[in-house]
């Protein structure tokens, strides 16, 4: 990280002064605004904001709480130690937690050179992410948002290990510059910045981690990833080879989940890359069918008509006007 930002989240606040002084609990008057064991939105967030972010107040055991937010702990140096659900999940530098509003946390006490920053953000934020990339519709990533915003949610986190990924590194860098500085465009900068977190995350699905005691989720989430890197060749039979499954079994779950069929999932991602082929590449109508996994190029014709009431041809030429 670059080093003036990293000075500026290592500073003491007023809060962890008073801690070191001799303090022996948080504050309670800057996270909640009653009895309750929730920490409110109202007043971890400026009147008008639906993100920002906070060092993790260090030196202090916190004790269980959720929030009425969803919240992202990306730790830059060091380490910490957290209960999700008593469940224990440990942070180096370069994992990133996420937590909807339904966790429970408890955060055990860090040192001076523990640095984690928490976004907190309010669940309408990822509704705009939804509308600037509403073009692509990508099950995998509606799945995770899912897991992050929806109150019936299975699991309350999503545990990411990014520690050797620069890019989604920098991308987190530039959340954080962009969030304690006042920029212009600050809003959109955030949202489009936040758009491709997400879909480099879901490029690296493979490095995602759900609650241990949500099985079907976990596999759900398999599912989606296997469809989308595998969509030219995917098969339910393999998948459930694979993960030592029953096909009845996986369907069920599959279906719970997300809402579809593994058919339904993977013709979906095949005829949205086909759509993608027809407008951003030359290859022949043909040549696409073949590359997202339809020998029957009939079958493609006929599939593609029924989805859009129009044929591929029509759909190429639309496109280009």
């Amino acid at each position: 990280m670059d080093e003036r930002l990293l000075n500026k989240l290592s500073q003491i606040s007023e809060e962890e002064r008073k801690i070191l002084e001799g303090k022996k609990d948080i504050d309670r008057d800057l996270y909640y605004s009653s009895d309750s064991s929730i920490i409110d939105s109202d007043i971890v967030l400026a009147n008008g904001k639906i993100i920002d972010i906070r060092p993790h107040t260090r030196f202090i055991h916190f004790p269980k709480h959720s929030h009425n937010y969803v919240e992202f702990i990306y730790m830059v140096q060091g380490e910490s130690t957290h209960f999700i659900d008593d469940e224990k999940i440990h942070l180096k530098k370069g994992d990133l937690l996420f937590l909807n509003q339904n966790a429970m946390q408890e955060i055990l006490p860090t040192g001076k050179d523990d640095i984690a920053v928490n976004f907190i953000i309010l669940p309408q934020f990822f509704n705009e992410i939804f509308e600037i990339f509403k073009e692509e519709d990508n099950a995998l990533r509606s799945f995770i948002i899912g897991c992050l915003t929806e109150n019936k949610a299975q699991s309350n986190y999503l545990y990411y290990d990014t520690q050797d990924n620069i890019p989604i590194q920098n991308l987190l860098e530039n959340l954080i510059w962009n969030l304690l500085e006042d920029e212009p465009n600050k809003r959109s900068i955030n949202q489009l910045t936040m758009g491709l977190l997400f879909i480099n995350l879901i490029n690296h699905s493979d490095k995602i981690r759900v609650s241990h005691n949500s099985y079907e989720q976990n596999i759900a989430l398999k599912a989606l990833s296997y469809i989308d890197t595998h969509y030219m060749d995917a098969r339910l039979s393999d998948f459930a080879s694979e993960n030592k499954t029953d096909i009845y079994t996986l369907s069920r779950i599959i279906k719970k989940q997300t809402g579809s069929t593994f058919k339904q999932l993977l013709e979906n991602k095949r005829l949205n890359q086909a759509c993608f082929l027809l407008t951003h590449t030359p290859l022949t109508i043909d040549e696409i069918a073949v590359n997202i996994g339809y020998e029957n190029i009939s079958f493609f014709y006929k599939l593609f008509k029924r989805t859009y009431d129009m044929s591929p041809k029509d759909y190429r030429k639309n496109s280009l006007k």
